[in-house]
C-alpha cells in the first residue's frame, strides 16, 4: 500500500519562503511521476508543478512559475517544492501527488494514482 507523506507547510509572510517535501513509502518501486497540486477554500484542486522521474521534465502552473521549484530525490521516492516570493493567494492545502503506472503524467487530478494528505500554507500579507 503506497503511502505519500506530506511535511513542511505553516505559515509565512508574503515574499517569505517555504518547503514541502513528500516521501512516498510502501513500495520499492521508482514513481513514474510526482506532483504538487493545491486547493483553496471554494476552489477546485490545481496541479501547480509536477516532475517526472524519467527525464526529469518539468511543469509549473503559470501563477507559480519562477517563484517555486519542484526537484525530486529518486533513490527515496521524494518530491520536494520549494516555494519562493510567497503571495496570500498562495494560501491553500498542498497535497502530493503520485503515480507509479507508466505514460501517466500527474497532471488531471481525477486520474492520479496516490494522494496525500494534504498540508496547509497560510501566507499572511
Amino acid at each position: 500500500q503506497v503511502q505519500l507523506r506530506e511535511s513542511g507547510g505553516g505559515s509565512a509572510q508574503a515574499g517569505g519562503s517555504l518547503r514541502l517535501s513528500c516521501a512516498a513509502s510502501g513500495t520499492t518501486a521508482r514513481s513514474t511521476c510526482m506532483a504538487w497540486f493545491r486547493q483553496a477554500p471554494g476552489k477546485e484542486r490545481e496541479v501547480i508543478a509536477r516532475i517526472l522521474a524519467s527525464n526529469s521534465d518539468l511543469y509549473y502552473d503559470d501563477s507559480v512559475e519562477g517563484r517555486f521549484t519542484i526537484s525530486q530525490d529518486n533513490a527515496k521516492n521524494t518530491v520536494y517544492l520549494l516555494m519562493n516570493s510567497l503571495r496570500p493567494e498562495d494560501t491553500a492545502m498542498y497535497y502530493c501527488a503520485a503515480d507509479f503506472r507508466p505514460n501517466f503524467s500527474c497532471l488531471i487530478s481525477p486520474t492520479v494514482q496516490h494522494w496525500g494528505q494534504g498540508t496547509q500554507v497560510t501566507v499572511s500579507s
